[in-house]
């Protein structure tokens, strides 16, 4: 039994399943012309349903109880905004003779996305570490992601890339298909919060069904436009090692402050919040920032990332836990005097 709950932590959860069922059903069932049409007004409901839910989730009181903490969320914020951009920037050159130009834009989208909420909090809870800090900190990053990720995108990412030339017009695209419906789930939350609370399987569901749809629609239009005949497995394999390299990178950065400046309980929300990014929140920017024939390599590294932090945190969560549990254990049975 615990051998097959140990080799459980290096298997794909039902959730990367899906995507990856999704990309694989794309690759030889793919959607085009009037159905493509329809699913893309069906996609863009469910996206909008997916930020009502989040909006309506999120508990201005947890914020609240963490917001005195500035040091740790400026940290954290500075990190996935300015540490994150900064080494997606200085790899361009670096990788432009390895990746074709839309896994470039999707490796520098990837580096300007918002952190995770709940994996973020669960990791941090798992290690013991300041619980009421990682969910301001990732709620916080969140929020502001909104708003930081499209502007972002707009200024960095090749033009050619970005749906609509990255003008004005693709920001408030994505202010009005995110902003609101998040806005709306949380003037909403007073009368739907106890219900959405009641039922987190429902949620969950939704939540990440509307990736898995999402994930299948955009596919299905790089593949129409030809994505795996302009995609060498060569880049494929490039495109895991920059992902393993980059969160390498931060993991190590964010621990060397967060241990130099920081208690034990916040180096861990710093660590965890810091290096992660958001696929809930990254797979609908991109299906709004991003051109269609784009759409599916852009999206790629953020799919590698996300699998690969999920294993790595929660391998480093699990050891955290573990010496906290230990330190316990030796201070209850310390010398008697």
């Amino acid at each position: 039994m615990k051998k097959l709950n140990w080799l459980k932590r290096f298997l794909p959860d039902r959730f990367i399943v899906a995507l990856l069922a999704a990309i694989c059903l794309a690759s030889f069932v793919p959607i085009s012309g009037t159905v493509a049409v329809y699913y893309d007004y069906f996609t863009n409901a469910a996206i909008a349903l997916l930020f009502f839910l989040h909006g309506a989730k999120l508990s201005r009181d947890a914020i609240y109880a963490g917001a005195t903490n500035w040091r740790l969320h400026v940290c954290v914020l500075l990190t996935t905004f300015a540490l994150f951009p900064l080494i997606g920037l200085a790899s361009q050159p670096l990788l432009s003779g390895w990746l074709t130009p839309e896994l470039l834009a999707g490796v520098l989208f990837l580096c300007l996305l918002p952190s995770t909420v709940q994996s973020s909090i669960a990791f941090t809870s798992v290690a013991r570490g300041n619980i009421p800090g990682a969910v301001c900190s990732a709620s916080l990053s969140n929020v502001l992601g909104v708003f930081i990720t499209p502007l972002l995108a707009g200024l960095l990412i090749s033009s050619q890339s970005i749906s609509g030339g990255g003008s004005l017009n693709a920001v408030v695209d994505i202010l009005l298909k995110i902003l609101l419906p998040f806005v709306v789930g949380q003037i909403a939350r007073r009368w739907v919060g106890g219900w959405i609370s009641a039922h987190p399987k429902l949620v969950k569901f939704v939540d990440q069904g509307s990736i898995v749809l999402v994930v299948y629609g955009a596919f299905s239009a790089s593949v129409v436009e030809g994505l795996w005949q302009r995609m060498p497995l060569s880049a494929l394999a490039v495109l895991a090692v920059v992902c393993v390299v980059l969160l390498g990178i931060v993991m190590g950065l964010t621990f060397i402050v967060g241990r130099r400046f920081f208690a034990r309980e916040d180096e861990i929300v710093l660590l965890f919040c810091g290096s992660k990014k958001s696929l809930a929140s990254g797979i609908p920017m991109a299906k709004v920032l991003f051109a269609g024939s784009a759409l599916g390599s852009a999206v790629l590294p953020l799919m590698l990332f996300h699998q690969l932090q999920l294993i790595v945190c929660a391998l480093i969560a699990a050891r955290y836990g573990r010496a906290a549990d230990a330190a316990d254990a030796a201070s209850a049975t310390g010398p008697a005097r």
